[in-house]
């Protein structure tokens, strides 16, 4: 007969309480959870959860929205469970905790779609109308995406800028703005984009590698006896030469209009084979070695300071008479001595502290030289280079000025440039007339400046992690005026009627916006597009033009906290929002954007409190990226291993730095993941036949290690729901992944399987164990489902099949564990003696001493605290063990403590497997041991503590 025959012959005869579950241990969670996330839609659990938490105090977490272009990626999957996590615990915790997502639905890479689609000349209401549409079906196809995630949320209510109610609130936040002082028009130089043939915000830039041109440049003398004067001298000694300028933007160079030194630095007149040079005296040395220049000799120094205002000739006067003009040395304290010449050419036109330099010396906007047009190239009618693009004519320049006879040096240089984050081409700053929002005006009202209020709102805002704090300080610190206005089509228009003589505003602004904005909320942003002025404006129409700028996309969703927590959504949230929470890049995005909003808005950050989550990387810690091809797909992950091991992956990481993923680190979370589904299945199956009204057993009858095993959950509770309030996921995983597999499946469920399996069915001992076992799955279910959201719903809908989702369920109230603290530092004790005698078996098993544990009998010798707690237990100390016997020995010191194993002489119960002197001590069951029979036949065997 073969053991397995023989075995359910035994359990035939002598059955043991082996139970089943539902729960299967394969979880199968690519076929599975589709199920459920249907099922929660169909039977409107979020709905459900909201009807729960009705009344209890509001958590906000407001959705940083998504861009509504392509299909989800990894770094979406980190951050909408992350907030799903947060939302489920906060829920749990007693919160109305609602979660309305969103989406940014303007802007460029839209509009470059459906430029991509139907082409570049369509009319501004057709690239609108496909626009929206075209978001619609984006934002449909995300959705499902996040809901496979298990992502819980008003996904039948979303928020969408595009709304129209969110795009006329936007209009009535500018207009608030503008009434406050903020808004002002002017020309400055912004980030200037060729393919978006726009500005763009500080966060659409990125920094890349490029190589261009770098050139020394001659500026000749255009005032030799002012120059003399300057170095103490009566006359310059030769009238060949000038000042020298470095420059890696040689496009530049045909709209210089300045020369800045820096007024604390000495400068040198040098004598060389090329003319009088002016350079910073201590970049002298390393000028000339790079010039090419054996000799040179200083004639004399002088300050900065007394440069200023001496003129210099344009270096390519000589070329062509269109630059026949001079330019001034200004003063400028950001000059510097890193490299170069310690002298810097200004164009106001194409550098901030060139244009902020050249203003402050008296420059008018009309002065100011701006050859180069929208698309990157210059106007038709500039000297050399017209209809060139600037990166066509650098090569060109150089010619130019090496025919000039004023290049006096050029070389390749690498250096780290700035580009367009969605066209990934470079980009340069231009002066333009934009829309910007002051950071340093005073309002109206008078009070503190936007950045003043900006950075008290950083201030008191709680980050985590907290080095976000200093991050956000610095930027908005540093920051320069917001362009708040766009060139573009597919945006919320800043519906201004401006002067077309004077470029005023009209002085109905703040009305007119109002008027606006109700026909936008009926229509949309296409209601401002083929509004007539006649219709607003009466006689004044022919005076004014409807203003063609579209607000800076990052205006949509920074003032979300208007238009959807006090607009749209207002019904299901406050302000300000209790956290926002994205990723690391959005100190200088939708955090920035929408902290400078609230400050104008409100006076005030818009978030209590800010969490930031870093990127996905790859097992090797690089970027991810098409050229590596090492993406990692959520949709591939979530149909080959579940969506479940996602969220486990992204729980169990500390989000605060890099989140890395591989196959390697993908197979040790499921392994993970089996762990924690292993236990639920050993708890779901001995619960199978226990009913709490019916068998629940007081806390006052537990067996001992019952009493501790609860006490002991209830305290890893408390200590996971600290955790949670903090937000810090990776350490209640760990905790629970070590109370799974450590207190639970290394110690408390094997020391229970001989009781819950051998006793009899509806003995005390055996409803003890069950009744504890019941108060754990309550708990730990409870404390899984933010994370193990498919996971925990299968299994409650298991252990608790009358109770429709375990998401409507708050964190469960442990029984009070009387002496708990006591009891918890006793059974500590316990298991490390316990460590030792495992030890001792598993050395005894390796010579081949024993097979199983319970082939052994020990003698365990201990001495005061630790004698007293193994003597507490009694003849139950054997089961804590898992022997046939245990013998307690009490000695003196610790130092005679140790463990003896000893092979049994009995027999073995063919029930319980135990070896016994009374195995066979009824002749009518010879291979059963007394205990067996009693639990079998009897009244049960009497345990007091395991």
């Amino acid at each position: 007969m073969s053991d397995k025959k023989a075995d359910s012959k035994s359990q035939a005869k002598y059955p043991v309480n082996l139970l089943d579950t539902p729960f299967p241990m394969r979880g199968d969670l690519p076929k599975r959870e589709p199920q459920w996330v249907k099922a929660w839609q169909e039977s409107r659990i979020y709905d459900k959860i909201r009807a729960a938490s009705k009344g209890r105090p509001l958590f906000v977490l407001h959705d940083g929205p998504p861009y509504a272009n392509g299909d989800i990626h990894l770094g979406h999957a980190v951050n909408k469970i992350l907030k799903d996590i947060i939302v489920k615990s906060r829920n749990m915790a007693g919160f109305d905790a609602p979660y309305v997502p969103g989406w940014d639905c303007h802007g460029m890479p839209i509009e470059i779609q459906i430029e991509k689609k139907f082409g570049k000349s369509l009319p501004a209401e057709e690239v609108q109308r496909k626009a929206r549409a075209y978001a619609g079906e984006q934002i449909e196809t995300q959705k499902a995406g996040f809901k496979r995630l298990g992502v819980l949320g008003d996904w039948d209510d979303p928020y969408k800028t595009m709304n129209f109610s969110n795009e006329a609130a936007e209009i009535r936040a500018l207009a608030k703005i503008l009434e406050k002082g903020y808004v002002f028009r002017g020309l400055k130089p912004v980030n200037w984009c060729f393919d978006c043939g726009s500005a763009l915000a500080e966060a659409e830039v990125e920094y890349k590698d490029r190589v261009d041109p770098s050139i020394s440049v001659l500026f000749p003398f255009a005032e030799p006896e002012k120059a003399a004067q300057a170095f103490g001298l009566a006359a310059l000694p030769r009238a060949e030469g000038g000042i020298v300028i470095w420059t890696t933007t040689p496009w530049t160079i045909p709209a210089n209009q300045a020369l800045n030194v820096h007024p604390e630095l000495e400068y040198a007149l040098v004598d060389t084979e090329r003319g009088l040079l002016i350079l910073a005296q201590e970049r002298v040395e390393a000028s000339l070695k790079q010039f090419g220049l054996t000799a040179g000799s200083v004639i004399a120094t002088t300050p900065g300071a007394k440069l200023v205002n001496l003129r210099f000739h344009h270096p390519l006067a000589a070329a062509h008479l269109g630059y026949k003009r001079t330019a001034p040395v200004y003063l400028g304290e950001y000059v510097t001595i890193d490299s170069g010449t310690g002298v810097v050419h200004s164009s106001p036109a194409y550098g901030v502290e060139d244009f902020v330099s050249c203003k402050s010396h008296g420059m008018a906007d009309s002065d100011i030289i701006n050859p180069v047009m929208g698309d990157g190239r210059y106007i038709e009618s500039l000297p050399l280079f017209g209809g060139l693009t600037i990166w066509e004519a650098n090569p060109k320049v150089v010619e130019a000025l090496t025919a000039a006879g004023t290049l006096l040096h050029t070389e390749k240089y690498q250096h780290s440039y700035m580009h367009c984050w969605r066209h990934k081409t470079p980009i340069i700053y231009r002066a333009t007339s934009q829309w910007f929002a002051g950071m340093d005006l005073t309002p109206k009202e008078g009070g503190p400046t936007l950045r003043e209020t900006a950075l008290a709102g950083v201030e008191a805002t709680a980050f985590y992690p907290s080095w976000g704090k200093q991050r956000l300080f610095n930027m908005i610190a540093n920051r320069p005026d917001w362009t708040l206005s766009r060139q573009r089509q597919w945006g919320v228009p800043m519906a201004f009627f401006v002067h077309k003589e004077t470029g005023e505003l009209h002085p109905r602004t703040p009305e007119l916006l109002e008027a606006v904005a109700q026909r936008v909320e009926q229509g949309g942003i296409e209601a401002w597009q083929t509004l007539d002025p006649r219709e607003l404006l009466g006689d004044d129409a022919n005076l004014y033009e409807k203003n063609r700028d579209t607000l800076d996309v990052w205006f949509d969703s920074g003032t979300t906290h208007w238009h959807v927590l006090r607009g749209s959504h207002k019904a299901v949230s406050h302000f300000p929002a209790d956290l926002y929470l994205e990723g690391s890049d959005q100190h200088r995005g939708w955090f920035h954007s929408s902290l400078l909003t609230a400050s104008m808005l409100d006076g005030r950050a818009p978030y209590r409190a800010l969490l930031t989550h870093g990127f996905t990387v790859d097992g090797e810690g690089r970027k991810m990226s098409k050229s590596l091809g090492n993406g990692v797909d959520p949709h591939e992950v979530a149909n080959r291993l579940g969506a479940e091991i996602i969220r486990l992956w992204i729980a169990s990481t500390d989000y605060s730095g890099e989140l890395a993923i591989s196959e390697e680190i993908l197979k040790r979370v499921t392994e993970s993941y089996r762990r924690i589904r292993n236990t639920l299945r050993f708890l779901l199956a001995n619960l199978s036949d226990f009913d709490y009204a019916q068998h629940a057993v007081p806390v006052g009858e537990w067996l001992e290690i019952d009493r501790y095993a609860v006490a002991l959950a209830d305290a890893l509770q408390k200590d996971i729901l600290s955790n949670y309030e903090k937000y810090e996921f990776h350490p209640v995983v760990a905790k629970l992944q070590t109370f799974c597999s450590e207190d639970l499946g290394g110690f408390y469920l094997d020391v229970l399987k001989d009781r819950l399996y051998t006793s009899a069915a509806n003995s005390a001992a055996r409803r003890s164990a069950q009744t504890a076992l019941y108060h754990i799955a309550q708990g730990l279910l409870r404390v899984m489902a933010p994370f193990l959201s498919f996971t925990a719903e299968e299994a409650w809908k298991v252990f608790q099949p009358g109770n429709e989702t375990i998401f409507t369920e708050t964190y469960y109230a442990y029984p009070d564990v009387p002496g708990a603290e006591s009891l918890l530092a006793k059974w500590s004790q316990l298991r490390t003696v316990r460590g030792n005698v495992t030890k001792a078996l598993e050395e005894a098993r390796s010579t081949d001493q024993i097979g199983s544990s319970l082939q052994a009998e020990v003698v365990v010798r201990a001495a005061g605290s630790a004698y007293d707690a193994l003597a507490s237990l009694g003849d139950d100390l054997k089961f804590v063990f898992i022997t046939s016997d245990a013998k307690l020995v009490k000695v003196d010191s610790e130092a005679e403590e140790g463990v003896e194993v000893v092979v049994s002489k009995y027999l073995k119960c063919e029930r319980c497997w135990h070896y016994r002197a009374d195995v066979g001590s009824h002749a009518d069951h010879p291979t059963l041991c007394g205990r067996c029979f009693s639990n079998l036949f009897g009244e049960g065997e009497k345990r007091s503590a395991a």
